[in-house]
């Protein structure tokens, strides 16, 4: 019943643990490797003007919905302005207005955003169009590709890209090129695409975008061909029939309404800049997940202050050791003076580094013990003899760090991370099983304390892994799962094949 119990519980935790680290990487897109990084872009609208010494009001269209963006930060800035936003549908829209406005006047509308998964959708649901009364000779040029495009396509989506492929072709037929000759920008040349579906009855309406490029001081806005097909509104290049919305594309405003618009000023000039940047994608995902109101969001350790974060960092990692511990004692039967002695001697080999953690402590634990051996002489009792050793070990310590440092060799002045506490219990246990058991289990003892402490070290001091942990706290649940998986285990350890090596002899032999 027990090792049910315990297969219950360890399966529960388990799966719980790697169950919320999948949601936190699929779902919300945070990274298991450090240091990953992730494009961002800064768009920033300037617009100058010189205002008349009356009222001044300036309007501009700034972006609502973003799919394939994560808007990171949004500012709005305008000195002694009020400010006010108007959100209406798919539209949005910030004013800027000040009583007296004089002389020169600038104000700024900055955004950053980066790539995202998010499938934002448009919402405005519109009218179907009255089709319109053409000219001649548009009218016929217009019936007869209507008429054509009809014949090849079965829905919205199909008939949107048939009508743009026949009127983007590279050898056009009179009738295409008739309305070719007719669009002088790609402006007119979409809402002439716009009218030709009021034929047909689609509802159809630029969208405009701003190309994201690596650096640009006058970037210019595109016009896109939104169809609405029922349910959703659906992207197309005008200019070469691809659907969808082109990448490094954002969507910026609908509609033909005017980007900016000044009252109260003259010499108006408006100018969008584009910049690319890097940050790490921890940052941005973080931020992602704030945005959609997931609790993984709130309660993730970035939100504590960086000094708790570098805290926790560390702590974190304490348990791979603990399981490094477990691993080999059960199964490989490596002895240690102390449980978990060596994961605390690991957390100082962080600082030291491995190879001058290990001659630092093997000296310290080496002149601790002789010293240890005369005090026995002297018929201490336990707590004052242990209180002895402990001041031994801080003037070891101490010495070791000033002479050292009269050598130049810096890496040695973190001998002082050592915890003290453990130096000198290991010195006290050391010597208790030099007298009890012999010098060879001392020893034995001390070196598999200093391979488990070597082993918790490599571990504990892999970024990554530092990084999963961090990220992924609950990955905590998968460690407890295990350690109680083994905590049921009573078979042989690897180290008593040894021991029991005469009795396969044995069986071999019968």
């Amino acid at each position: 019943m027990k090792n049910v119990a315990v297969l219950v519980w360890a399966g529960i935790l388990v799966a719980t643990g790697l169950g919320i680290c999948a949601y936190k990487v699929y779902t919300l897109g945070m990274p298991v490797k450090a240091d990953q990084t992730t494009a961002v872009w800064t768009v920033e609208a300037r617009i100058g003007f010189q205002a008349e010494g009356g009222p001044a009001i300036v309007d501009l269209s700034v972006p609502s919905v973003m799919p394939g963006f994560l808007k990171l930060d949004e500012h709005f800035i305008a000195n002694r302005y009020g400010m006010a936003i108007d959100e209406t549908g798919d539209h949005r829209k910030v004013q800027w207005v000040k009583r007296r406005a004089h002389g020169a006047e600038t104000l700024y509308y900055r955004i950053s955003v980066a790539p995202s998964e998010q499938t934002a959708l448009w919402q405005d649901r519109p009218a179907l169009p009255s089709p319109p009364a053409y000219e001649e000779p548009y009218a016929t040029a217009i019936r007869t590709i209507i008429n054509d495009v009809r014949q090849e396509s079965a829905d919205v989506f199909t008939y949107t890209r048939e009508l743009l492929r026949q009127l983007n072709a590279p050898q056009a037929n009179q009738n295409v090129a008739l309305l070719r000759a007719q669009a002088r920008s790609p402006h007119e040349w979409t809402n002439q695409v716009i009218e030709i579906l009021k034929g047909v009855r689609i509802p159809a309406r630029v969208l405009w975008a701003l190309p994201l490029n690596e650096a640009s001081n006058d970037a210019q806005m595109v016009p896109l061909l939104q169809v609405h097909n029922g349910s959703t509104w659906l992207v197309f290049n005008p200019a070469t029939g691809d659907p969808g919305l082109p990448a490094n594309f954002l969507p910026w405003r609908i509609g033909d309404a005017a980007l900016y618009r000044v009252t109260g000023g003259h010499g108006i000039n408006a100018r969008f800049s584009v910049t690319r940047s890097h940050r790490e994608l921890l940052d941005v995902v973080r931020r992602g997940a704030e945005l959609k109101g997931s609790i993984f969001g709130d309660l993730s350790l970035l939100s504590l202050p960086v000094h708790s974060q570098n805290i926790y960092r560390v702590l974190l990692m304490v348990p791979l050791g603990a399981l490094i511990v477990v691993l080999m004692r059960t199964f490989v039967g490596v002895s240690t003076f102390g449980t978990f002695m060596p994961v605390l001697i690991a957390l100082a080999f962080r600082e030291t580094q491995l190879l001058w953690g290990i001659a630092l402590f093997s000296l310290i634990v080496s002149v601790g013990l002789m010293l240890r051996f005369y005090l026995e002489r002297l018929m201490l009792l336990l707590v004052p003899r242990l209180t002895a050793i402990l001041v031994i070990v801080v003037g070891l310590m101490l010495l070791t760090s000033l002479i050292t440092n009269k050598l130049g060799v810096e890496r040695t002045l973190s001998v002082a991370l050592f915890p003290m506490v453990i130096l000198s219990m290991t010195i006290e246990r050391m010597s208790i099983t030099w007298e009890e058991s012999g010098a060879r289990d001392a020893i034995l003892n001390g070196l598999g304390s200093l391979l488990i402490a070597s082993l918790s070290y490599l571990v504990m001091n892999q970024r990554d892994l530092e990084h999963l942990m961090f990220v992924f706290p609950e990955l905590l649940l998968v460690v407890l799962g295990l350690s109680l998986l083994m905590g049921r285990y009573t078979g042989y350890r690897l180290s008593e094949l040894r021991r029991f090596r005469n009795f396969r002899g044995e069986a071999a032999r019968q």
